[in-house]
This record gives structure tokens, sequence and C-alpha cells, in this order.
């Protein structure tokens, strides 16, 4: 591991998801397709959050290692993945780790971001970010930080309205679920 990956890189090689992304990225890095990967990896995190067959397929122990492969590929085509995370979603499929697909992702991004010289966000929201609001939180988060944020976007309903953002250490959860759970606690006290 080179110094460009920084100390990011330690703490997410701890985990099982997180040697698995650092591989990715050391392969991206070799053939200078770190940004093509990443978009790729954003599709998938995408259909993750879009299809409850391909979730299924992904968390599933009962699919046969061939067919979960087979199947991830066919995925993999119709979301016009790269050549590179094809066969990296097929080594995860042989390997029964789809299930770290999620954190895996994470940890790619993590780590193209510090490659890129940029802090990461996490956030969750209650529904889909439009672009422009998207871009409106990166421009305020780079106000807080005072640098460049990528974000990793995610979608959780339970929230009912609102963010959730992660930020390195920091949290910020201005949801509409933690308002009504605060509002109730103030009511019971």
């Amino acid at each position: 591991m080179d110094s460009s990956s920084g100390t990011t890189g330690g703490s997410i090689q701890a985990s099982l998801g997180g040697r698995y992304a650092t591989a990715l990225f050391e392969l991206a890095r070799d053939a200078k397709t770190i940004d093509v990967v990443e978009e790729s990896l954003t599709k998938v995190r995408a259909a993750l959050d879009q299809s409850d067959d391909f979730r299924a397929l992904t968390l599933s122990p009962v699919v046969a290692r061939g067919a979960a492969a087979k199947a991830v590929s066919a995925t993999a085509d119709t979301l016009g993945v790269d050549q590179t995370t094809k066969n990296f979603l097929g080594v995860l499929a042989e390997n029964r780790r789809l299930t770290q697909l999620p954190a895996i992702i994470r940890a790619y991004r993590q780590l193209a971001a510090a490659h890129r010289g940029e802090t990461t966000a996490e956030v969750v929201s209650a529904h889909p970010l439009t672009d422009e609001q998207v871009g409106e939180l990166k421009q305020s988060l780079r106000t807080r930080v005072g640098r460049e944020v990528s974000v990793d976007l995610s979608v959780d309903p339970a929230l009912l309205g609102g963010l959730v953002v992660r930020l390195g250490s920091q949290m910020i959860d201005s949801s509409i679920r933690t308002r009504l759970n605060a509002l109730a606690h103030a009511m019971k006290g």
C-alpha cells in the first residue's frame, strides 16, 4: 500500500469488506480507472437500493456459487459496469462475499476520496436527493470542513424526512424520526 491512501487505508483494511475494497482500489489505481470503478460501484449501490431481487441475491445463502456468479454477471451487464467491477463482483459471488457489498462500496469510496484529497460524508435521506440538492449539500459540507467532500448517498424511508450525515466522527442528524423521538421523550419527562 502506498502513501496515497494515508491513514484511512489502515483503518479500512481492518474489516473483511475493507480488505476487498483495498484490493479493488489497488487494481483500479494500477489500471488508472479509479473513477470508472467508482461510477460502476455507484450503479451497483443504486441497484441494491432499488431492486429487491438483486438485494435478495446478494443476501441469500442458498443460491449456489455458480448461479450467483451468473446472475451477478448478467446484472453487471444490465447496469453497464466496467470490466474490472464486473470481474470483482464475480469473485465476490464465487467467494460467497456478496453480503459484504455495501461495506465494500463504502470503503472503496473512502479510499478513492482520500486518493483525491477529499473527505467522504455518508448521507442517509428519507427519499432520493435530486442533483441540485446533492450539489447544495456538497457546497454546505465543503464550507463546513474547508475542502472538497464526496458524498456516499443511501435512502432509508424510516427517517420520514430530513438527513443523517456522518462526516468522520461527526454526525449531523436532522431526521424527522429523531425529532419525533426527542419530542416523545420530552413529553414523557
